[in-house]
């Protein structure tokens, strides 16, 4: 039904000129809300929709997107590229997606100014080899979205939870439970493991706040967030003379290889050892028991970041960088308190 209807149709509908529906329809200029009331009943009433590709070529634009994410069997990734495909469909952009596998110089291709080459207005990106200074030195002029744990300076938005704070409540949580020899797994003292960290520092601040003693034997270091590194980790600590009752796991994936070898060792969970994981991925939700875990509002973060790369795509100045913190909560399930949770 729409094919055919023009801006001039749209306008002469809600009684406005072909400019004010042009920026109300592309958010270009701030209208009243009254203007911008009466031109959507138009579109919708008429079924107007805009030329994209057209547009798109005028602004000297491609039309598409990149993501750029270290892993694609990442559960957690894979979930939040299917919302930020989701919220771009909607404004007519195609995303391009890239695996890194957290490689320093193929992550710092995307943010060279060579990146134009590659067909793309702008990166929604979330590094893992590269760090605050790598970022520093991008190329100013593309538009840039940064999820994870990397601070804006301010030429670019970042998006993410606060992952100290939820660290905190994960383990006040088990600490809650009476648990009082809480293991954390997932540790990564190195230059570009700042999400690791600040969920260590998390982990901390739940034992000072408790009055609890931080047992260092007890915190575990891995080279990713994954089942297998969860699975050995959590051998290592089933073997020490002192075993946790409780582990605090950096990701679901690490909380479910935990769990394997909990089950393989012949203990019980929660009732031997308590588990808590972290992303809320779908697998947590129907392992047997299901995870308790740190639910980031995923929806969230994919459409902000959407809306706030296209703002930088469609201004023609610069737009200053924002901090953003996505909600989060906790999510108490069978691997802390049982089946009395369901």
């Amino acid at each position: 039904m729409g094919r055919g209807v023009t801006l001039r149709d749209v306008a002469a509908r809600a009684g406005v000129s072909s400019r004010t529906v042009s920026n109300v329809v592309n958010g270009y200029a701030p209208v009243s809300e009254a203007t911008r009331a009466r031109v959507q009943q138009a579109v919708d009433e008429l079924g107007y929709r805009p030329n994209v590709l057209a547009r798109n070529l005028a602004a000297g634009r491609s039309g598409q997107i990149a993501v750029v994410v270290p892993y694609l069997d990442t559960p957690y990734f894979a979930e939040l590229l299917q919302g930020i495909i989701r919220a771009a469909r909607v404004q007519g952009y195609n995303v391009l997606i890239d695996q890194t596998d957290g490689d320093a110089e193929h992550e710092r291709l995307f943010l060279s100014r060579g990146s134009q080459q590659l067909l793309f207005d702008g990166v929604i990106f979330s590094p893992l080899g590269l760090s605050q200074s790598d970022l520093a030195a991008r190329d100013p002029v593309l538009p840039l979205v940064v999820l994870g744990e990397r601070v804006s300076d301010g030429g670019f938005d970042h998006i993410g939870i606060d992952d100290v704070i939820a660290s905190r409540e994960a383990t006040e949580h088990l600490l809650g439970l009476g648990r009082r020899r809480v293991a954390a797994i997932g540790d990564q003292p190195y230059r570009t493991g700042e999400a690791a960290q600040l969920r260590t520092r998390g982990f901390r601040l739940a034992h000072e706040r408790a009055g609890v003693p931080v047992r260092e034997e007890l915190i575990i270091s891995t080279p990713r967030f994954n089942r297998s590194d969860g699975a050995t980790a959590m051998a290592h600590l089933l073997d020490l003379e002192e075993p946790p009752d409780a582990v605090f796991c950096y990701s679901d994936l690490v909380a479910l290889g935990a769990m394997h070898t909990l089950a393989a060792r012949g203990l019980r969970v929660p009732e031997d050892v308590a588990i808590v994981g972290y992303d809320d991925i779908e697998d947590g939700r129907y392992s047997n028991p299901s995870v308790t875990t740190v639910s980031p509002d995923k929806r969230m973060i994919a459409e902000t970041a959407v809306e706030r790369l296209l703002k930088r795509i469609g201004s023609s100045t610069p737009v200053p960088g924002l901090e953003i913190r996505a909600p989060h909560r906790l999510v108490v399930r069978e691997s802390t308190v049982g089946r009395r949770a369901e």
